[in-house]
């Protein structure tokens, strides 16, 4: 861009505490220049050599920003069955109507059920079967993961293919879920959806880019101008070719998976390597499954499973030991943890790991907790005192309130405590961790600041009010705080001088509007490093 862009008679929130709300701003080369009234920025134009843009007492944000996503499972899950339906029975219908129109042999693959919402199972405990499945489509292998993206439906044909038995055993983190009589059920939990996986065919270099190209559209069209995403090797390969041939619109962080830490250290890698658009970021480790399957690893057994503490995938030992490597390699760690055990024994490691990074004079890096889901009473303050970021998805609260409430009852009153964060001197970043969630920036706002579902329920106040966040500590968490969590908070998250000009264009204003209209809001243009990449 030669000329210099003026925006005027508009209504731009900064998120600069100096000056929160301006009228004009003025943008060139891709980044911001300056902010304030018309009077003030015209000097700066008085030579002509700008274009004016009135946008008629509309609202800037900064491009809001996604901590924790999967760019590749939602662009490939944008062309699977659209399994996340009010009953079981109507997502058997919609993979039925799908099988109808594959030819046989061929794989049918869906994404997004959950056994707790159905309305028409006799227990929330109740998965489905492989046998439901082989009724509507006994010539195709079927596999369809849930909605946590920690369990996965087969059908025979597909545990056929994977050779998945009576005699298989479980992988040390996952199960095979039997019947009484010990035969698989269809359902694998953790990485015993892996053995499925394996066998399904790949998809090629060319599908990724074009998955990650419907993905970034319509994160655009929500108004999300940066993510943080982990997923993996394949993915980042479609990224970076993505990205030579200029079609990289987003700004990318790329978390990096456990597995692929050895390779990275050989090469030299560290966090922050690359350019603006796409850049390395933490490495991944898992404590522990999901709520949604039970494997959420617990102190204490889950609301009428009390042989069930979950699923721990390593204790604070072991996650001491890599994280220590880690950052003697540069690398900031990010922990998936759910449980408040999975959460205990992650913290318990930080505080081991600041000792260690103080003891060798290492950097103090923005190590982070992915979800924190649910803390022990003692373990809420532990993230503010260690310094480190509370990376969570405020829409998890409205699909996990009733399971929450079943399987951990008294227990969540400290469940998706996002104020208790705050107060307590975390940083939060906020994200979707779509394809679990639905991406759209807005939906976990009215989350964040409601804490009610879109049908009032559990009641006008929310579910545990005292956690609720008012609208700029919602905003900040979706653009300082994922901003920080990157490194980035001098670069982007804010609209000033010298700023990236990342920034959305709205026609309802949320700082006025109704809270229920928040979810409702849906931007009208996503401006990316000053180039409007997509209007309404």
């Amino acid at each position: 861009m030669n000329r210099i862009l003026h925006i005027k008679n508009a209504k731009i929130y900064t998120m600069d505490n100096k000056q929160p709300l301006v009228t004009s701003m003025l943008i060139h080369n891709g980044k911001i220049i300056a902010c304030g009234t018309a009077e003030q920025l015209a000097a700066i134009c008085e030579n002509g050599n700008a274009e004016r843009m009135d946008l008629d007492g509309m609202t800037v944000l900064p491009a809001l920003q996604d901590a924790h996503i999967h760019l590749e499972i939602l662009g490939l899950g944008l062309m699977k069955v659209n399994c996340e339906t009010p009953t079981k029975n109507a997502c058997l219908q919609r993979i039925a109507e799908q099988a109808a129109v594959t030819p046989a042999g061929e794989w049918i693959l869906g994404h997004g059920w959950n056994q707790n919402e159905w309305q028409d199972v006799g227990s929330h405990t109740s998965f489905p079967t492989a046998a439901e499945l082989d009724a509507i489509a006994p010539n195709h292998p079927v596999y369809c993961t849930a909605k946590s993206l920690h369990a996965g439906w087969a059908n025979s044909l597909a545990m056929q293919e994977a050779g998945i038995t009576e005699q298989t055993e479980n992988p040390q983190r996952g199960e095979i879920v039997r019947d009484a009589q010990g035969l698989p059920t269809g359902i694998l939990l953790e990485e015993a959806m892996q053995l499925i996986e394996e066998k399904i065919p790949k998809p090629s270099l060319k599908t990724l880019e074009q998955a990650i190209m419907k993905a970034q559209q319509y994160l655009l069209e929500l108004g999300v101008g940066s993510v943080h995403d982990f997923d993996g090797v394949s993915c980042f390969a479609a990224l970076q070719s993505l990205h030579k041939e200029g079609k990289l619109k987003i700004r990318v962080t790329k978390g990096m998976p456990l597995e692929q830490f050895p390779y990275a250290t050989k090469l030299g890698l560290s966090c922050g390597f690359g350019d603006e658009m796409l850049r390395i970021g933490p490495l991944k480790v898992f404590m522990d499954g999901a709520l949604g399957p039970r494997t959420a690893s617990m102190l204490k057994s889950y609301n009428g499973e009390a042989d069930n503490l979950g699923k721990l995938f390593m204790t604070s030992e072991e996650l001491f030991d890599i994280s220590r490597k880690a950052v003697d390699h540069g690398f900031n760690i990010a922990v998936h943890a759910i449980g408040d055990r999975a959460n205990r024994e992650a913290l318990d490691a930080f505080e081991r790991l600041r000792e260690y990074e103080k003891a060798n004079q290492l950097p103090h890096l923005r190590h982070r907790i992915e979800h924190v889901q649910l803390l022990h009473p003692q373990d809420v303050p532990r993230l503010g005192k260690l310094g480190l970021v509370a990376s969570m998805q405020p829409f998890h609260v409205i699909s996990d309130m009733e399971p929450a409430d079943r399987f951990w009852g008294e227990r969540a009153v400290t469940a998706y405590a996002w104020k208790s964060q705050i107060k307590n001197g975390a940083v939060c970043a906020f994200g979707s961790d779509a394809p679990v969630e639905n991406p759209n920036p807005f939906w976990g706002i009215h989350a964040a600041v409601t804490r009610r579902r879109w049908d009032g329920y559990p009641a006008a106040e929310g579910w545990h009010p005292q956690e609720k966040l008012s609208l700029v500590e919602a905003l900040w968490a979706y653009t300082y705080g994922t901003a920080y969590a990157a490194g980035n908070e001098n670069k982007v998250g804010k609209l000033q001088a010298d700023y990236f000009a990342d920034l959305i264009v709205l026609k309802t204003d949320p700082f006025i509007c109704e809270q229920e209209e928040l979810k409702d809001i849906k931007p009208v243009a996503t401006m990316i490093n000053g180039e409007w990449v997509w209007k309404r």
